[in-house]
């Protein structure tokens, strides 16, 4: 917590007039009196401030506890706030902040009425997230001091506010302002007035594909979820996230991002407007997607739509022995997996001496685990012993699943199915561990279609604990119903998915990525900013160009290229600038240059 300041050391903006004194509004006045400012914060509902007040007391006394705050400390933070239902109470004001609902009409009327009582050096500065900056200001007497500075949720915990600029803005303002933001110990990101600005206009396209993902019922709630917060390290999955947003919020942001680029990604899901209008609108009613305890909760109960649990309909077929085909960092991966979890591996390469490579790869990272003391030195060595390297698919004639992970090449993969086919004996499960390819080609590319199915581990297998297992219209029963069952013996979080481009994960991450890259093709924000925006204001483990960097340019443009051939979206095409950087030989931290620079070792 930033240390309260004496008021000789406060910048210009030493009192502030919050707006609007719910959730957000809330938040803003706790950060504010924290850092030594005088707040007064107002609400047209004298029981809403009352609430806001309580929740100070209430937030105030639990930092005591925890020993962040004194209780001479607690008291002069809570004798820095003072509270009306009159907007003439920021007469005063160096600032103003309004965090009032996202609509167009009562802004301007906050505006309209605030010109008439705060001074002429007042800054105005509006919480809006969708809503256009300009449109606000240009109906202001003051558009010059307009702008916005969009603080996220919860307000005293995020690092994140994005100052944002009109055309009309003067740099006075925006100093002031990012002065303030640093004072407050937050990081102030620079952004231009489009609907969504930075964080919320990529995480929205996201959160949206989301949304359809489920409405097409090709994925549960619970597996999307899942996918995106085990296999992209997110604190919350997208539709848990939507719901603690706001569904209503999220069709409104939505609105305004796609009355500015007319992309089809941008236009709101159907089933957010459905929910809206049913008053579905996530946790503070109490059901979303998902159903809640009690409206305002975060605690989810099962509904209709919770899967249950127990055994499986069908009962899965015996896999005792695992055949890994690949000498890959994704194979010597997958091969320890199950060597760790009890399974005989035979480990396949198309020379003795890459088996042999790959197997020693393992015995390497099973050392490490053994330095760390995550497993004895016994251990490693009976999971090593487990590992069969071999020269020849023909070693996979005895065992119960196959699994592939060679080049992401269509061909190369069917020429395996076709050598595995006949290799491998009847009732033996072939997988492919494909991430853009089409399973059911593989598959048809055997005599036994029905045992043919995805496991799309991630990298690097040993740590990540998702598996996207992929059937198609040909998969037997069975055989999805073992692949389950395995993935629970090796101790994976198994998500199922139909067989189409991208599966979960990638078909939403890549579009997000691919909207970075246009964000920087378009000269809206920097590098830097962007990766800053999504880690502080989307809690994203990386920003999208330091995972770009390492994913490896050329590989995220081929899956792009895939979403873009699969789903015919103008909106899904592959941004020119990435498509240039692979021209030019620029793929990632790999060859020494992408997005950025890097070190070579």
């Amino acid at each position: 917590m930033a240390t309260p300041q004496s008021d000789s050391s406060l910048s210009p903006l030493r009192t502030v007039a919050v707006v609007g004194l719910g959730t957000m509004g809330t938040g803003i006045t706790e950060v504010l009196a924290k850092a030594g400012r005088q707040v007064i914060g107002i609400d047209i509902s004298g029981a809403q401030a009352a609430r806001s007040v309580a929740a100070l007391e209430s937030s105030t006394a639990r930092a005591v506890e925890r020993g962040r705050l004194t209780e001479q400390e607690r008291a002069d933070v809570l004798a820095r706030v003072t509270t009306s239902t009159d907007l003439r109470a920021a007469a005063d004001a160096d600032l103003v902040i309004e965090v009032t609902p996202e609509s167009y009409e009562v802004k301007q009327q906050v505006f309209r009425e605030l010109d008439a009582i705060v001074r002429p050096t007042a800054v105005l500065a509006t919480g809006t997230n969708a809503l256009s900056v300009t449109r606000l200001a240009a109906d202001s007497a003051r558009p010059e001091r307009v702008l916005g500075l969009h603080f996220f949720n919860p307000a005293p915990a995020m690092k994140l506010v994005e100052v944002v600029s009109s055309v009309l803005t003067a740099p006075q303002a925006v100093a002031a302002v990012t002065d303030l933001a640093l004072e407050l110990g937050k990081e102030p990101v620079a952004v231009g007035d489009r609907p969504g600005f930075v964080a919320d206009g990529l995480l929205f396209g996201y959160l949206n594909q989301a949304a359809a993902m489920y409405e097409s019922k090709y994925a549960s709630r619970e597996d999307i979820d899942a996918a995106m917060r085990l296999g992209c390290g997110l604190p919350m999955g997208p539709l848990a996230l939507l719901d603690l947003i706001g569904v209503d919020t999220a069709r409104t942001v939505l609105d305004a991002m796609y009355a500015e680029s007319h992309d089809r990604l941008h236009a709101p899901a159907p089933i957010l407007k459905q929910l809206s209008e049913a008053g579905l609108t996530g946790r503070k009613t109490g059901r979303g997607f998902y159903t809640y305890e009690a409206p305002g909760s975060a605690t989810v109960v099962r509904d209709a739509l919770t899967p249950t649990q127990g055994a499986a309909a069908t009962p899965g077929r015996p896999v005792r022995s695992v055949g890994v085909a690949g000498s890959g960092t994704m194979a010597s991966g997958i091969a320890e997996v199950f060597a760790k979890a009890g399974y005989d591996v035979v480990l396949a390469a198309r020379s003795e001496e890459k088996a042999e490579a790959a197997r020693a790869r393992i015995g390497k990272s099973l050392a490490r685990s053994v330095d760390k003391g995550r497993m004895t030195a016994e251990t490693a060595a009976k999971t090593l012993d487990r590992i069969t390297p071999a020269g020849s698919y023909d070693a996979f004639a005895d065992v119960d699943l196959a699994v592939e992970a060679v080049a992401e090449d269509l061909d190369v993969k069917r020429q395996l199915f076709e050598a595995l086919d006949k290799v491998c004996k009847p009732g033996a499960i072939l997988a492919t561990t494909t991430s853009s390819l089409p399973v059911v080609a593989c598959a048809r590319a055997t005599s036994r279609p029905q045992d043919v199915i995805g496991m799309h581990f991630f990298n690097p297998a040993p740590a990540m604990k998702l598996v996207e297992v992929v059937r198609t219209v040909l998969t037997a029963d069975d055989v999805h119903a073992t692949v389950r069952e395995v993935c629970g013996t090796i101790r994976k979080h198994a998500v199922d998915c139909g067989d189409r481009a991208g599966f979960i994960v990638n078909a939403l991450l890549f579009p997000y990525l691919n909207n970075a890259v246009k964000m920087v093709q378009e000269h809206y924000a920097s590098l830097d900013d962007i990766d800053a925006a999504m880690k502080l204001g989307g809690g994203y483990p990386m920003g999208p160009f330091e995972l770009l960097d390492v994913v490896g340019l050329d590989v995220s443009l081929a899956i792009e290229r895939v979403l873009h051939r699969e789903f015919r979206d103008p909106g899904l095409a592959p941004a020119p600038l990435l498509e240039h950087l692979v021209a030019a030989g620029c793929l990632g931290r790999k060859t020494g240059r992408g997005f950025r620079e890097y070190a070579r070792r």
